[in-house]
């Protein structure tokens, strides 16, 4: 099964009510999509109080890819509001468990950053990730190429499935060391994609003021969905279930791009919120 959704629910304009307060933008989401990534948790570790809130204001087939702390994969710069390392695992697994108590935890997603490159030091540390969160389901995302050089893409793949990671396929700029190939290949039952569009001088300019505009800046175009609808569909033969995820939003085309996907897959979904409550209200 291919289920289509989007990195957060709060800035996508299309899939709201006219007028629809910050609190119920989830809700309207989960009218269109099953699946969001949290991305949010990678800044904070939500409360258990705001996981209870989404659990329940989300259909009960509705699920959550929660992003991995920024702690976990060492992209933070400053301080961590933690005392030890085992404390901050703690906490982000109180968290994980949270969404696992509501059967609406679809993974973790631990995305490495750029400079975490294909070392045994490196391997060594997923390891211990994965010591830590024992017993989730957790996808890993490089974001260096080295994984999938020189031959190393078939050692990679081979890695995540003897450790029962789910590999999360990312179609991305190739712009140098820093990003990586669209490499469609399943390690375990679960498989992700992530659509990060294809905005190579964004990709390359990550030190501009606007860089996180910039770089997902793309609208994806009818024949490269159809592209990715292709591999999707042969991930499907190899995986029960694939996530795809975009993240191309800086220009708020994310939302229309996945429905533009769904449509060329032919996918309905069912177990849906309601859509256009509005339309009743003043009513009873």
């Amino acid at each position: 099964m291919i289920k289509i959704g989007l990195t957060g629910w709060g800035d996508h304009p299309s899939l709201y009510r006219e007028n629809a307060a910050k609190k119920d933008k989830l809700f309207d989401y989960s009218a269109h999509f099953p699946i969001v990534e949290v991305d949010t948790s990678f800044y904070a570790i939500p409360t258990l109080k705001n996981i209870e809130k989404w659990a329940e204001e989300t259909p009960d087939t509705f699920q959550f890819i929660v992003k991995a702390y920024q702690g976990i994969t060492g992209h933070q710069r400053d301080e961590l509001p933690y005392e030890t390392k085992q404390e901050m695992f703690n906490a982000f697994r109180k968290c994980a468990d949270a969404f696992n108590k509501f059967n609406k935890l679809a993974m973790v997603l631990v995305q490495f950053p750029p400079w975490f490159d294909c070392t045994s030091q490196n391997v060594i540390y997923i390891l211990y990730v994965k010591q830590q969160l024992e017993g989730l389901p957790i996808a890993v995302e490089f974001r260096n190429q080295t994984w999938y050089q020189q031959g190393r893409d078939e050692a990679t793949i081979q890695f995540l499935k003897d450790q029962g990671l789910i590999h999360t396929v990312c179609d991305e700029p190739q712009a140098g060391v820093g990003s990586v190939p669209f490499v469609p290949k399943a390690t375990d039952k679960k498989v992700l994609v992530r659509l990060h569009g294809r905005n190579v001088y964004g990709w390359r300019n990550n030190g501009a003021p606007n860089w996180r505009e910039v770089r997902f800046l793309y609208d994806y175009n009818r024949k490269e969905l159809e592209e990715l609808a292709r591999h999707l569909k042969e991930l499907e033969a190899d995986a029960e279930e694939v996530y795809v995820l975009f993240n191309n939003n800086s220009g708020h085309h994310a939302a229309k791009n996945a429905k533009m996907l769904q449509e060329i897959l032919n996918i309905q979904y069912e177990g849906l919120a309601p859509k256009q409550l509005n339309l009743f209200e003043g009513e009873f």
